[in-house]
């Protein structure tokens, strides 16, 4: 079953995070990870929970192989990357 790696980014230094993109995206590739969504415009039509600000939404072939990525010893010393320029909330979540 597959797994979504769900992320919704402020970024607050820009030149710094495409460093972060260029390097996370092929540790995600290697983990089997697909990107559906990475950024781009969102048409926002509620926000009783939580308001959105940059979506990115990365497809693993299951749970595991997600988790796999975001504690792999490959991206371990990216994420520091985004953590110093942007603000997450980072979840994975089974598809059906």
């Amino acid at each position: 079953m597959p797994a979504y790696l769900i992320v919704d980014t402020l970024i607050e230094n820009a030149d710094e995070y495409e460093k972060y993109k260029a390097l996370a995206k092929p540790i995600a590739e290697q983990y089997g990870g697909v990107y559906r969504v990475r950024g781009g415009s969102m048409d926002v039509v509620e926000t009783d929970l939580w308001t959105p600000t940059r979506m990115v939404i990365i497809e693993f072939p299951d749970m595991q192989s997600a988790r796999a990525f975001v504690d792999s010893e490959e991206y371990a010393p990216v994420k520091p990357i985004r953590r110093n320029n942007a603000r997450c909330t980072l979840t994975i979540l089974d598809g059906v």
